[in-house]
């Protein structure tokens, strides 16, 4: 299992900092892992939308 694929199991911290980089346990990337783990994404594809979600 990727780190990609814990953010998407971990739990959220209770409100968003939005910082310029998320944080990991940031609501927002956790939401948006779920739903890519959701539609199926997995291996380099789940690690680019980590990336990309975090710098959302």
């Amino acid at each position: 299992m990727s780190s990609a694929s814990k953010v998407a199991r971990g739990k959220a911290k209770k409100k968003c900092c939005r910082s310029k980089t998320r944080c990991l346990t940031c609501p927002v990337v956790i939401m948006r892992m779920k739903k890519l783990e959701q539609a199926g994404v997995t291996g380099k594809d789940l690690k680019k939308g980590l990336k990309k979600a975090r710098a959302a």
